[in-house]
């Protein structure tokens, strides 16, 4: 009766727009108070093979977290305690859709400069949004933030890079799924991330870019014209 509940899982659900735990919450209504979120750069690989991993584990309750954090952690997997549930998981779902972006601009050769660029502007969009939601801005600087994003954009085992690079070479993204037996979650992500620009307000234009992409049939390149064709701003606006 005491059990808490661990949500692995990275992305916002499709028109309710609500995080994991919002949907665990919903589903099991008396767990509710003891329903974590666990996130950051985790290859699963790299963790059964028992190589040094490091994440966040919030939970709104702090004391949940920190009971999670001592249960879960390892000689080779370091968990750090949070209560941002809201930022924790907003990090963990929106870094896929800028990974597909990243896989992408490396499908069309695009160099290690338009690489760093995403990952900055990705990181920018993705905080933006999750303040604006009630997250704290310096978890976006955490393993849940900007580590998960490095990892994701550009790692060899990222599902979703992977996605992103076979689209940027000119493959169609339903021959691209079709063959997968794993799910790039960022696919889905971007639907419910526009729709989340367009309530809050916020402006999200890469992940517009990427929803364009994988599901209105824009080219790549033009998406990435638009993208440089966008009025010069300060960096922080």
């Amino acid at each position: 009766p005491d059990a808490c509940l661990v949500s692995l899982a990275k992305g916002v659900e499709n028109g309710t727009l609500k995080r994991m735990t919002e949907v665990l919450a919903e589903a099991a209504p008396k767990l509710a108070p003891r329903i974590a979120a666990l996130s950051g750069p985790t290859f699963a690989r790299e963790v059964a093979e028992g190589k040094p991993t490091g994440a966040t584990v919030a939970a709104r309750d702090l004391s949940v977290a920190r009971r999670l954090q001592h249960a879960l952690s390892g000689s080779r997997f370091r968990l750090y305690a949070d209560d941002d549930v809201t930022g924790i998981e907003i990090g963990g779902a929106l870094k896929n859709v800028m990974a597909i972006a990243a896989g992408m601009a490396d499908g069309l050769g695009f160099g290690h400069n338009a690489r760093a660029l995403l990952i900055s502007r990705g990181l920018a969009e993705i905080s933006r949004l999750g303040v604006r939601l009630g997250a704290h801005p310096q978890t976006f600087a955490g393993l849940a933030g900007m580590g998960d994003l490095v990892l994701t954009c550009t790692g060899d085992l990222s599902r979703n890079r992977t996605v992103g690079m076979r689209v940027g070479r000119g493959e169609r993204i339903g021959d691209v799924l079709s063959g997968m037996t794993m799910v790039a979650e960022g696919v889905r992500t971007a639907v419910s991330v526009v729709e989340l620009s367009r309530r809050t307000g916020v402006p999200m234009p890469i992940s517009e870019q990427v929803h364009g992409i994988l599901h209105e049939g824009k080219d790549v390149r033009e998406a990435v014209s638009e993208l440089f064709s966008r009025a010069l701003k300060r960096e922080k606006e």
